[in-house]
């Protein structure tokens, strides 16, 4: 049994501290903990399971021009404050971060060009498929939700994997 020391001893293996009657239970339960060297020396993992996406590139939108429970905070960003969250938006996409602005300043016109071709340009990037013609009325009837369908779309299709504890020799 575990005497207390042998845990802090690099080179050898203690007995286990689990009651003998319940390792008997477990026909594949070892009676001894491997030494530490044991652990230290098994083979590292190097493939790690991938996230997985359906369809990442299609050529639909990942969702639908209303689909706003899909990313609620989002959502509610953009609707508490549009302005701000098309910069953000735009920014994320490679453009000026107060490109989306212009679309304030020329309230006047009725089809906001800026929304509009932001639309044109991700759909592109991406092959998705669809028409300016839609593009006009989805941005000129539904500018909120076009730029919420936009960012949506962008983190479905900009997966950053992360590297958590990797150590480089």
């Amino acid at each position: 049994m575990y005497s207390g020391t042998d845990w802090g001893n690099k080179s050898s293996s203690v007995s286990c501290p689990v009651p003998a009657d319940v390792c008997a239970e477990f026909p594949h339960h070892s009676n001894t903990v491997p030494s530490l060297d044991a652990i230290m020396s098994s083979t590292m993992v190097v493939r790690q399971p991938q996230p997985t996406m359906v369809a990442q590139n299609s050529q639909e939108w990942g969702s639908d021009i209303c689909d706003c429970c899909d990313d609620v905070p989002e959502c509610c960003f953009a609707f508490w404050c549009l302005p701000c969250f098309t910069c953000v938006t735009a920014k994320k996409h490679g453009e000026c971060l107060c490109l989306p602005l212009l679309d304030y300043i020329f309230i006047g016109g009725c089809i906001p060009t800026i929304t509009m071709s932001m639309r044109v340009s991700m759909r592109q990037r991406y092959g998705i498929r669809g028409s300016m013609c839609n593009d006009c009325v989805c941005s000129t009837f539904c500018t909120g939700c076009v730029w919420c369908q936009m960012s949506r779309e962008m983190k479905r299709r900009n997966i950053q994997i992360v590297m958590v504890g990797a150590k480089y020799r």
